[in-house]
């Protein structure tokens, strides 16, 4: 039987109601808890992530940051 997907690496995160719930929303959706989710994400970025809107996005998303503090 193959051993059941560990988490080896906790860290305090800080995140957005609106990320949380749409973390929530994928994971649930992807049958992961929100541990799993983000390691699923992280180790598949380069294939998840739509390069040509990233850049954008996050120009956005810094832009608004500070007003969101």
């Amino acid at each position: 039987m193959p051993k059941r997907f560990r988490l080896t690496r906790r860290f305090p995160v800080a995140m957005t109601e609106d990320g949380y719930r749409r973390l929530k929303t994928f994971a649930r959706d992807a049958g992961l808890d929100e541990g799993e989710a983000l390691s699923f994400l992280f180790e598949n970025y380069s294939s998840v992530i739509h390069h040509d809107n990233l850049a954008h996005r996050l120009r956005l998303f810094n832009s608004e940051l500070e007003s969101r503090k």
